[in-house]
């Protein structure tokens, strides 16, 4: 039975605050939860967009010991980075806060404290690594040893890269302090548990029987959980950076993250509503959607609910319309490898094109399973769908206008069965798009608002105004004001999609509102309104600009493959006699000339003190010629001459072979003179 809300509550997956987003976290939570929201304030009704930065962490200790800096240091960064991405993506917050704030160390103790003061917790006191250099525990993360399972030796306490095995770092063979680099000892430390097991038989009823019409994949998730049992999650860590637990006796331990994060969704809603923010979370006329990723399924469906229910007053979430995860060019995201399209940077290759990244993103949306973004793709949709589709009627009809009728809105005369059958297809879209939009089918939502524009384009192809205008211009004016009725129509309809260029098509049509209500209704611009002249809403994207996107990404690959790779073995050892008969020597290029009918090979005429020598070296792939003249090089010179394509070569030029073949060229710090020995 559907339920009747007089609000609804939207949060967003809180984004760590350690390094920049990029396409994946856009069309996994942010996009979709900004149309569901625009969507929302477009009917008029009562809902606030909740989001801010996940602040604390292992993580972001690390990234600040990496760097020499402080964890706020760290924070203060990104969190200003993603907030500004956030804001010129038009990712329409009513908050944006974070974690790190007073009012939420206030309120996640608070929170804490009133489980812990009602026996909600049980407490465990349990051994942990601990550095005994450093003088404090160590996070999993903290700890490296040899994988037992393959045998990595750099492997993590919590899971190993190499074969991508979940550990325990008790696990770990001879263990490591990445802090001092000394041996950890095992240590006891008491922590506080969250007994996840005793509110089973409440989620198992709430989500099995009270959910079923969650998405597949959420849905599907919580039963696999709850079918494996649950187990009691540890609620507090030994760590310094964080909210630390409000109890006597616990000094240098924080609430673990994964506990104090959600709670900034209601910290932040009292931030933004200090005085009405329990409206929002304990009122059951609320609505509650979390939007987030597939990795945060079930600390939103399980474990955020379970603190919630133990808490007592606050409602429960009535939707966790989780997507799945987005590749990159048929490889998964990953920030540490740099595969990804960060927003910061797309901007800077794409300046103004935010509604473009946000339509191909929405348009492949991986609502249900796993999904790809290609640059190939994104030129695709941008060229033959937005411009070509959608751009190309909104210009045509307003150019047009502005042809025939000096930029007002005609009168509409008799209508035709064909414009008749035109606006009944229009009639009907409002209730469409809602029901997709309402069941988070935003991918599907979008084709329905394209599919408007295709009508549109079709209508004009086949009225062909621009022909009956030289014999009928009665019918011309009809068929102008039915194209500018679908235009308005469609800046209704695109908005929550893409509300940059929605905003440019009302200000061409002179819109002065947005009234969702209205969709489907073809009347929405007066006769003789202004309409002003036309803008391209979308241009087209030239092979050039994705083929410099493909490269960047290929030299990234390369990058990765490169810092994987492991020098070769090295070879059997010689004796010193041995090194010695070598007569290595640093000479000067006069000359380099390519060798003809030789692609790799480059003559050299060398200044080696002595007179002079020509050495031929397979080089050529790896510099031109001209590059080389003038450089000090080091040479064998004592190597037995011998000809090479007719030439005779007097020695052997020196190179270092980096690990993706590319040769360097060995020369001095400073320049010596020419003849000099390589001791």
């Amino acid at each position: 039975m559907k339920k009747n809300f007089k609000r609804t509550l939207v949060t967003t997956a809180l984004p760590y605050a350690n390094g920049p987003v990029h396409i994946g976290h856009l069309a996994g939570v942010y996009v979709p939860a900004d149309i569901y929201t625009r969507y929302l304030r477009l009917k008029g009704e009562d809902v606030i967009l909740i989001g801010g930065s996940d602040e604390h962490g292992v993580p972001i200790t690390i990234k600040a010991r990496n760097e020499g800096v402080t964890p706020q240091d760290i924070v203060d960064r990104y969190h200003g980075i993603i907030k500004k991405s956030f804001e010129e993506f038009g990712i329409s917050f009513d908050i944006y806060s974070r974690t790190t704030s007073k009012i939420h160390h206030q309120t996640a103790s608070d929170f804490f404290r009133k489980l812990y003061d009602e026996g909600k917790f049980i407490e465990k006191t349990s051994a942990q690594y601990y550095d005994e250099e450093a003088g404090q525990f160590l996070a999993d993360r903290y700890i490296t040893g040899t994988c037992p399972h393959c045998k990595n030796e750099n492997a993590y306490g919590d899971q190993c890269e190499a074969c991508g095995t979940s550990l325990n770092a008790t696990d770990l063979i001879n263990p490591k302090s990445t802090i001092s680099g000394s041996v950890p000892v095992l240590k006891d430390t008491k922590h506080w548990y969250l007994p996840l097991d005793q509110h089973e038989p409440f989620l198992r009823e709430w989500i099995l029987e009270g959910h079923k019409e969650w998405k597949t994949n959420v849905y599907g998730q919580c039963k696999s959980w709850l079918d494996m049992g649950l187990q009691p999650r540890a609620v507090s860590r030994d760590i310094d950076w964080g909210v630390p637990v409000p109890v006597e006796g616990a000094e240098g331990k924080v609430l673990y993250v994964w506990f104090d994060a959600p709670i900034g969704y209601i910290s932040n809603t009292k931030e933004l509503l200090p005085d009405t923010w329990e409206l929002y979370w304990k009122d059951k006329e609320t609505k509650l959607v979390h939007f987030i990723g597939k990795d945060n399924i079930v600390f939103h469906c399980i474990v955020f609910p379970a603190m919630l229910k133990a808490e007592g007053s606050y409602i429960l979430p009535e939707n966790v319309p989780a997507n799945e995860f987005l590749n990159l060019e048929g490889d998964k995201i990953s920030t540490s490898r740099n595969w990804a399209v960060w927003l910061h940077e797309y901007l800077v290759d794409f300046p103004g094109k935010q509604d473009v990244l946000r339509y191909v993103l929405t348009a492949n949306a991986p609502e249900t399973k796993d999904n790809d973004f290609t640059w190939r793709d994104f030129q695709a949709r941008n060229n033959n769908e937005l411009v070509a589709i959608l751009g190309n009627f909104i210009n045509r009809s307003i150019v047009l206008t502005h042809k025939y009728f000096e930029g007002k809105v005609p009168v509409a005369g008799e209508l035709t069965e064909y414009d008749n059958t035109t606006i009944a297809e229009f009639a009907s879209v409002k209730d469409e798009i809602e029901k997709l939009l309402q069941n988070y089918r935003f991918r599907d939502a979008l084709k329905e608002a394209m599919n408007l524009a295709r009508i549109g384009n079709k209508y004009l192809a086949d009225t062909e105004p621009w022909k009956l205008a030289k014999t009928d211009m009665e019918r011309v004016a009809t068929i102008m004001n039915v194209a500018l009725q679908i235009s308005a129509n469609l800046a209704i309809a695109f908005e929550p999609f893409l509300p940059f260029s929605a905003a440019k098509l009302r200000g061409m049509l002179n819109m002065t509102e947005c009234d969702w209500n209205r969709l489907g209704e073809m009347n929405i611009l007066a006769t003789g309104a202004e309409i002003n002249a036309p803008e391209l809403l979308f241009e087209k994207i030239e092979d050039a600009e994705i083929e410099a996107q493909i490269q960047r990404l290929q030299d990234t690959k390369v990058a990765n493959e490169l810092k994987n790779k492991k020098a070769n073995p090295i070879a059997e050892n010689i004796d010193f006699e041995d090194f010695l008969k070598l007569d290595i020597r640093v000479g000067t290029v006069l000359e380099c000339t390519k060798v003809p009918k030789a692609d790799k090979l480059l003559m050299f005429k060398i200044d080696d003190g002595l007179g002079g020598r020509t050495i031929v070296s397979g080089i050529a792939k790896h510099y031109a010629p001209e590059e080389l003249v003038g450089k000090q090089v080091c040479f064998i010179a004592n190597l037995a001459p011998r000809k090479i394509k007719g030439i005779e070569s007097q020695g052997m030029i020196l190179s270092a072979e980096d690990f993706d073949g590319k040769l360097v060229v060995t020369t001095t710090q400073k320049e010596v003179a020419p003849g000099s020995e390589v001791k």
